[in-house]
């Protein structure tokens, strides 16, 4: 038997496994956050298949989908008990049509508990749409200061003490400037960056804010939903300072643990040619060549604080101020002013609803 299900009656099944049944480059491009990919058909048998269904007949397209799929429906589904292992599966296509009816028809007729999500991936693209075009429903605490102070550090340590930190950095595989994708592979597209944006706002819904790192409206190619950014700009703005030592450590550190770093910096260094003129350029290139880390990083941090104009210590301007050198001092102090600012009582009080939050 299929159960025909909404989203929301889909969160509430525990342990289900959620089978994408689109093609592959419709995965890629996004899907709900945690499916598994099970094309029934591949990008070149849609493709053909859509060509006959508009420029022939519907009626000959679906015979081409039937012969295709035909010799598949096997595989698919020791693939499909595979994953599930003794759990319920849910299918979804791009709009809960025949691609997810077929295979769960043929699911169910060999046993699986079958699922199928009634609107297909385009509900759940309709219910990330809406959430992201209203008010947002967080105060939004912003981290900011100059690079290296160790702003997604602390967004880390205050995840792991189940405070509602978001990396919104993390979500879009890239940290925000030049080098921002140095190490970090490619991108998420848009579509996908704001699933998981969505899902991880979901997990700490239960809190009245959430805390992420000061970013522009865009995070290389990913633009910061609108509502959220106009959040960002109404919270409290929370300044980090660190000494100038500690931040080059740290950026050496992040980037030197990745393969190839030192080129993929090289290749990067150019688009700076603009602002920093080739003699400055050519200077960053020796550097680099030489393995000179240090004299390389600090001539970045020249740039780059000049640039932000943060405060390098203790400042009236911001709601409130840390200083990372001791990571631990800071962190405590930050806890501290976040339990007072919220209303929220302490840690001990909450620990059930933030181990949630991890």
């Amino acid at each position: 038997m299929i159960h025909d299900i909404t989203i929301e009656e889909l969160r509430k099944i525990k342990d289900i496994v959620l089978l994408d049944v689109r093609s592959e480059n419709e995965y890629e491009e996004a899907t709900i956050p945690g499916a598994l990919n099970l094309p029934l058909f591949n990008n070149e048998e849609r493709a053909m298949i859509g060509t006959t269904y508009v420029q022939i007949s519907p009626a000959l397209a679906k015979e081409q989908g039937l012969a295709i799929a035909g010799p598949k429906l096997d595989g698919l589904y020791n693939q499909a008990r595979q994953w599930s292992n003794g759990r319920p599966v849910a299918l979804f296509c791009w709009r809960g049509g025949m691609r997810s009816k077929s295979l769960a028809t043929v699911f169910a007729l060999m046993g699986l508990s079958v699922y199928r999500l009634q609107g297909g991936y385009k509900a759940y693209r309709h219910l990330v749409n809406d959430y992201f075009t209203q008010e947002f429903p967080f105060k939004v605490v912003v981290l900011r200061g100059n690079t290296g102070v160790g702003k997604t550090e602390i967004l880390k340590r205050l995840r792991a003490d189940g405070y509602p930190a978001i990396d919104l950095e993390n979500i879009a595989n890239n940290r925000g400037s030049v080098f921002g994708s140095v190490g970090l592979g490619s991108a998420p597209s848009q579509k996908s960056f704001e699933s998981a944006l969505y899902e991880r706002l979901r997990e700490v819904e239960h809190f009245p804010y959430i805390i992420v790192e000061c970013e522009s409206k865009r995070i290389g190619r990913i633009n910061v939903p609108s509502n959220v950014h106009e959040a960002m700009n109404a919270g409290p703005q929370i300044l980090v300072y660190d000494s100038i030592h500690n931040r080059i450590e740290r950026l050496i550190k992040e980037y030197t643990r990745y393969p190839n770093a030192t080129l993929e910096i090289k290749s990067a260094l150019g688009r700076l040619t603009k602002n920093l003129g080739h003699k400055k350029i050519a200077q960053c290139h020796s550097l680099l060549e030489l393995g000179n880390l240090e004299e390389f990083t600090e001539e970045m941090l020249n740039y780059y604080d000049a640039l932000y104009s943060y405060p390098n210590h203790p400042s009236d301007d911001y709601d409130y101020s840390i200083s990372h050198e001791d990571p631990d001092k800071g962190i405590k102090e930050l806890e501290d002013y976040l339990d007072h600012w919220s209303g929220i009582p302490g840690r001990t009080t909450l620990s059930g609803i933030r181990d949630t939050a991890k």
